[in-house]
């Protein structure tokens, strides 16, 4: 089934549910927006995070530690 089509067979499913039942599924479907947006913000700001040179300095830093200043090696 296409979009069109589940959308229109949803439609006239909803129109046979009591009110209490549409308020449900009014309820829903914004809960499902609300975390749609969320992870377009989340996605976003990883976006941001990443292709920024905010931390870029850490990299001209020296390394403190090896490996022969470890205590114990687990493999």
């Amino acid at each position: 089934m296409n979009r069109a089509v589940l959308i229109k067979k949803t439609i006239i499913n909803i129109q046979k549910l009591p009110d209490t039942k549409v308020q449900e599924v009014s309820d829903f479907t914004e809960f499902l927006l609300s975390r749609i947006d969320d992870q377009l913000i989340t996605t976003g700001i990883q976006m941001v995070a990443s292709e920024s040179n905010t931390f870029s300095f850490l990299n001209d830093e020296p390394d403190l530690y090896t490996v022969n200043d470890l205590k114990e090696k687990y493999k």
